[in-house]
């Protein structure tokens, strides 16, 4: 089994918690499709063997919880032309249900345009793998608490053993936690949401650059 599949099917195995949603359990077309989609995913990232990993919070309920893909929304999954040609129903990328509802997610739109400015690759994922709501309230996001975090640490963890990195990166004060509490080096930018657009691209060409 390759091993990016075997990485997806431990996360789909993996016990979420109350409020807090496993987007890759269940046997439902959605789960199907974004279990497909993060597997897609490595594999197509495996090929371009990446040298950076961004390491972000945790999904949004707009973006990753949909897609299954960190840092995406449904319009960047299926944008044409995709960012580096590396999205797209063509290369056999699935549409969440809900067409209907929101197709963008503000902090993946930044990141991507950052991304492509700074014409860099790298490999996306959360130090939480799900997606953190409010009681009652699947369409919403909050913060995660430390004991949510810890259980995203098998799975970076796994990943980083699948994809030998040369630097890893945070973005946001909270992935940086993570990060440090589980013994992983990495700089840190700031989180583009919430008004750290610029802030995020000039720290991570900053970074890039070696600065």
């Amino acid at each position: 089994m390759p091993h990016y599949r075997a990485f997806v099917d431990r996360l789909s195995a993996t016990p979420a918690a109350p409020s807090l949603f496993n987007p890759y359990a269940g046997d439902d077309a959605a789960a199907n499709g974004r279990r497909a989609n993060l597997a897609l995913y490595l594999r197509r990232m495996a090929e371009r063997r990446p040298s950076l990993l961004l390491v972000g919070e945790a999904p949004g309920h707009r973006g990753c919880r949909r897609t299954g893909v960190p840092f995406t929304s449904p319009a960047i999954l299926l944008a044409e032309p995709s960012p580096f040609g590396l999205f797209g129903a063509a290369a056999g990328f699935v549409s969440p249900p809900l067409a209907d509802s929101p197709r963008g997610e503000a902090t993946a739109t930044i990141l991507w345009s950052a991304l492509t400015d700074l014409m860099i690759l790298p490999l996306l994922w959360n130090a939480l793998p799900f997606h953190p709501h409010r009681p009652d309230a699947p369409a919403s996001n909050r913060t995660p608490t430390a004991a949510e975090l810890a259980l995203g640490r098998a799975a970076l963890l796994d990943l980083l053993a699948l994809y030998p990195v040369e630097q890893v990166v945070a973005v946001g004060g909270k992935a940086a936690g993570a990060l440090a509490k589980w013994g992983i080096d990495a700089a840190r930018v700031r989180h583009p949401g919430h008004g750290g657009k610029h802030a995020f691209r000039r720290e991570l060409a900053a970074v890039l650059a070696g600065v």
